[in-house]
């Protein structure tokens, strides 16, 4: 059975950093393109950072230089590691699995981000 679960959200002050964590079962991060996600209410979900089976790694300029995707093989976990936090960051952060980084199959149910100025 397949099961991405997220954790480490939570607030911060702007200038912060958290670590996200989506811990996954059922198929190895390695053979599937993981990804993160994020969205905010009345707003369609975006990829912010996305990591893919022969290692390349991919962010969207709102979040390069700031956060960092990375995946723990022998955990079966993989990790956003987000530092600069903004106001603009806050929103519910989800992990994704696809066979391809342009087609997810497999979600979490989310971990909430809020950042205070």
């Amino acid at each position: 059975q397949v099961d991405l679960v997220e954790s480490g959200g939570g607030s911060v002050q702007s200038g912060g950093s958290l670590r996200l964590s989506c811990a996954v079962t059922g198929f190895t991060v390695g053979s599937h393109c993981m990804s993160w996600f994020r969205q905010t209410p009345g707003q369609e979900r975006e990829a912010i950072a996305d990591i893919d089976v022969d290692g390349m790694i991919g962010y969207i300029d709102a979040v390069k230089g700031r956060f960092t995707i990375f995946q723990d093989n022998e955990k079966n976990t993989l990790y956003l590691q987000m530092n600069n936090l903004n106001s603009t960051d806050t929103a519910m952060y989800y992990c994704a699995a696809g066979r391809r980084c342009y087609e997810f199959t497999y979600w979490g149910h989310g971990t909430q981000v809020t950042v205070s100025s």
